[in-house]
């Protein structure tokens, strides 16, 4: 299921309803704003500069900016991000700017004061970004699309590129036919292949990516031989649900074959390149 623009705002608001300070701040900050240009995450799992993931309370992916409501219990709340949070969509956000406010030692005169700040920051920062052309006005319904890809020529792990289905991501290299359900396919032409990877505990598979984003291992349950020997160079689409619960294509980099800690029972897999130039592939 897809939610539309309107549904997908309001199950952001749903997601914090039982939050009091993190809902009410968080409603200031996006009705005073009132800009819906701007794409906002609530509750977003980031990796942050140090290497760390939590749950961001607030997140702008396209102005790379990120709030903290500092609650009494927020330290313990963070710590309680468990493992399989991990297949959780998760943004790089090594290059975003952390702003926080602590609410539990203000009364709520001085934290207008201060989420009414933070509203000047944004907007401010969409200036910035608007004039050195590093700005992208969200459309909702365009997020999932191959085309503003295609025409700008490659995709970049910064850019937070994700998509709804393997058709669609495919389409970015050359393919035309209909839905495609298979985990690889390769790109005619090419020494590359195009990989859907579930990169977490599943039926079949327990593949895992690294904390850092650069290695996959690709192992069976069962610990088996696998029989994946050869040079592999896999342009990585990642499965994963996002915080709605949508199923989503997230672009991750190139990966290619570390023959050095590949084995029988486990396939190792080195990211290569996080920026991929289309015409390089023709």
């Amino acid at each position: 299921m897809k939610f539309t623009k309107d549904e997908y705002i309001l199950r952001n608001f749903s997601k914090i309803q039982h939050k009091k300070w993190e809902l009410y701040i968080i409603t200031r900050i996006i009705h005073f704003l009132n800009d819906p240009e701007i794409e906002f995450v609530c509750q977003q799992f980031i990796k942050t500069k140090r290497g760390k993931r939590y749950l961001a309370d607030l997140c702008f992916p396209s102005l790379k900016l990120y709030y903290e409501i500092d609650e009494a219990h927020h330290k313990s709340y963070q710590n309680k991000t468990k493992d399989e949070d991990r297949q959780k969509e998760i943004i790089d956000a090594t290059d975003f700017e952390e702003h926080r406010i602590k609410v539990f030692d203000k009364n709520i005169r001085e934290i207008d004061s201060k989420v009414d700040e933070f509203v000047d920051i944004i907007k401010k920062r969409k200036k910035q970004f608007v004039s050195k052309g590093n700005f992208t006005a969200w459309n909702y319904e365009k997020k999932f699309s191959p085309t503003p890809h295609s025409k700008r020529g490659y995709i970049d792990v910064k850019d937070n590129v994700v998509f709804s289905n393997h058709r669609d991501a495919l389409r970015c290299f050359g393919y035309k036919g209909g839905h495609y359900q298979q985990a690889v396919w390769k790109i005619k032409g090419t020494s590359k292949e195009v990989w859907f990877p579930k990169l977490y505990k599943n039926n079949t598979w327990n593949n895992s990516l690294s904390d850092d984003f650069t290695k996959i291992i690709m192992k069976k349950n069962d610990n088996s031989k696998i029989g994946y020997t050869r040079k592999y160079e896999w342009i990585v689409f990642a499965h994963y649900k996002d915080l709605l619960g949508q199923i989503v294509y997230k672009f991750l980099g190139e990966f290619h074959t570390l023959f050095e800690e590949t084995k029988d029972n486990q396939l190792v897999l080195i990211r290569k390149k996080t920026r991929i130039y289309f015409k390089d592939l023709n």
